[in-house]
Order: structure tokens, then sequence, then C-alpha cells
């Protein structure tokens, strides 16, 4: 892959990681005011095979509000995490292609 898809790549990461955590901003805004809150625990497999683009997801989940990376398992690529409410996994890591593109 070429520099110019990868700077391409970066951009749009940051892009999408700084939009994530404004909407989980306002949903756990929200599901604290109401009360709907379910806490769970989830294991998430990644596509991810390099340990700097695991690190960098983990770490995208965790300042995401309403979700908190707890375990990442290097050989397997899974992410344990938890969160306040169920979620379909690609809600959790949206930002997953582009941490891919950038760094894989």
């Amino acid at each position: 892959m070429n520099i110019i898809s990868r700077i391409f790549y970066a951009i749009a990461y940051f892009i999408v990681l700084i939009i994530e955590i404004i909407k989980a901003t306002f949903d756990v805004a929200l599901r604290t005011l109401n009360g709907k809150v379910e806490p769970v625990i989830v294991e998430i497999e990644t596509e991810l095979k390099r340990p700097i683009s695991q690190v960098i997801l983990a770490n995208s989940i965790t300042l995401t509000p309403g979700t908190l990376s707890i375990d990442v398992d290097e050989e397997n690529s899974i992410i344990k995490v938890a969160t306040i409410v169920p979620r379909a996994t690609e809600d959790v890591i949206p930002f997953e292609p582009y941490i891919k593109g950038w760094l894989e």
C-alpha cells in the first residue's frame, strides 16, 4: 500500500474517531438520564494482526464513552470489551477498517 492511501486512512480514522466520541457522549448522557443501562462484557474478534493495530483499536474503544477495553488477546485477535448496553460489533469498532488501511 502506498503512502498516500495510508495518510488518507489515518486522517479518516481520526475523523471517524472524533465523530464516534461525540455520538457516544450524547448516547451515554441520555442513557444516564433515563436509566437504560445494561452493562455487558463481550469478546470482539478483530481482523487486525499487528499488535500496534490491536492496541490502537483497544485504545479507541476506551476513548469512546460507554465502552472500555478490558483485555487484548494478540494471538487470537480478540479484544474483551465492557459496554453499558449490548451493541453490535460494528457499533463498537467502527474504526477498524481505517486502522487496517493505515497500519496493516
